[in-house]
């Protein structure tokens, strides 16, 4: 089925078929080894099928089933490598691609949203998508103005289809939760359904997508392609080209990969202090690798370094001050190891109840290994990093596992968690060496003194106290 399934029974039953696939191909795979294949051989193959079935499955579903595993697909850098590989391939799909829905439906809600003249609004249409993602897909075209545009038509039903989805999806949490070893998808679950009423909503998608276009004009580092035109369902914005992230990831130079980082790095901490917003969907489809500006189509290169083009605003986080200044105290102290004093901002904060008692020094003991690429001059990530850290946590037998489970996430700070760890799951993905400390001291409320902090923008951040910045986010 190429359109998008909306009703209930049919999409449950693709998401029900998921555990019963895995299922089969256990058995499947007993026989091959009865017949004379290697554990090995036979595993490899079981796991390449899982993950063939998983892209079809959430791929053709598209709406939460496909988000989820856009969110699951930035955190395989904390697999075993030899269980990550085979779900690689099939999960990095989802980042920049899936089914596209039929060209009648198109046609039909252009013909709905725009007038049933649509096509004099352009000069030119391609029919077939240039991306498809999990609530619409992304043609190219030419707006009558004559600028590239890119044309983000949203999915029939895309909103029941996204209730449905997740509600179903935390059923068969805890099978999906054996794809990443000891990450918790129920919180995971419940925060993407939190937010698909505003991701739906392409009028705040636009709104917020201008502030950063406005803030970023000149940037000599950041593109964000401003809106052409917005309607329910449909948003036109300028178009950009380069390299898709997925791309840097897979085949992309060490440069390549290095700017990419830093750039990722700077825009996650510079964003909420220039906008007061927080891009919260940080997966590789969401941005390009540009050339230098000034480079044209004549082959000759201009001057400057790569930058980084950032698309899709439709979840943002609203922080008038910016990211909470607690966030910078809290690593400027750890790494001063100030046990006592970060014990007491993140109790004051509500990372730790008051019905819990925790031993400071255990709680930095918990905490430096995490804030390791904030100590140094520049810090390469690694999937092997990242999967140490993940291992650390996750073992039951540990002393970090143990007070782990402990410690508690103020809502406030959700989705601001989900971000930072998703930026720093591409990150790995890139292995990417960056000066993490550089962008910190720049742009993090309370990662410096106060008399020391550099930026000075329009949202105040570093003249904000911190019962102010507490009560923005």
């Amino acid at each position: 089925m190429s359109d998008l399934p909306r009703k209930a029974v049919t999409r449950t039953a693709k998401l029900a078929a998921l555990p019963l696939g895995f299922a089969g191909r256990a058995t499947w795979g007993l026989g091959k080894r009865i017949g004379g294949k290697s554990a090995e051989i036979v595993g490899r193959e079981l796991q390449q099928r899982t993950a063939d079935q998983l892209f079809k499955v959430l791929g053709e579903l598209k709406g939460g089933a496909m988000k989820f595993g856009q969110a699951l697909s930035v955190f395989e850098s904390a697999l075993p490598e030899e269980v990550a590989g085979p779900y690689r391939a099939a999960l990095t799909k989802l980042q920049e691609a899936a089914p596209p829905m039929p060209t009648s439906t198109v046609h039909k809600v252009l013909a709905e949203r725009l007038g049933k003249e649509w096509r004099e609004l352009f000069l030119e249409f391609e029919e077939k998508p240039s991306a498809a993602a999990s609530i619409g897909q992304v043609h190219r075209a030419v707006w009558h103005d004559g600028r590239d545009v890119a044309v983000k038509v949203q999915y029939p039903g895309a909103g029941e289809a996204l209730l449905s989805d997740l509600a179903q999806l935390s059923r068969f949490a805890r099978l999906l939760g054996l794809l990443i070893p000891g990450m918790d998808v129920k919180p995971l679950i419940t925060e993407l359904r939190d937010r698909v009423s505003e991701e739906l909503d392409y009028e705040l998608e636009a709104r917020a997508q201008r502030e950063h276009a406005a803030e970023f004009a000149d940037d000599p580092d950041v593109v964000v392609p401003d809106v052409v035109h917005q309607c329910d369902q449909v948003l036109v914005t300028e178009w950009i080209d380069g390299i898709p992230m997925a791309d840097v990831i897979t085949d992309g130079t060490e440069e390549q990969r290095d700017r990419a980082g830093q750039l990722l790095a700077r825009f996650l901490f510079s964003g909420p202090a220039r906008t007061g917003l927080l891009h919260a969907d940080p997966h590789p489809g969401n941005f390009r690798l540009l050339p230098p500006a000034g480079a044209g189509e004549d082959g000759m290169e201009a001057e400057g370094e790569l930058r980084l083009g950032v698309l899709d605003f439709g979840t943002v986080d609203r922080l008038p001050g910016g990211l909470p200044e607690t966030i910078g105290k809290s690593l400027r102290l750890t790494l001063e190891g100030d046990a006592e004093t970060v014990y007491e901002l993140l109790r004051t904060e509500g990372f730790v109840k008051e019905s819990i008692d925790l031993d400071p020094d255990a709680v930095l003991e918990y905490l430096v290994p995490i804030i390791e690429p904030a100590e140094a001059e520049e810090f390469t990530f690694s999937r092997g990093w990242m999967r140490a850290q993940a291992a650390r946590i996750a073992d039951p037998r540990s002393p970090a596992h143990q007070l782990g489970k402990q410690l508690n996430l103020p809502p406030a700070y959700l989705l601001i968690h989900r971000v930072t760890l998703s930026t720093i799951g591409v990150l790995c993905q890139l292995n990417a060496t960056v000066r993490l400390r550089e962008e910190l001291e720049e742009w993090l409320p309370g990662f410096l003194p106060d008399d020391e902090f550099a930026y000075e923008g329009e949202t105040g951040v570093e003249e904000e106290t911190g019962a102010e910045v507490e009560a923005g986010a």
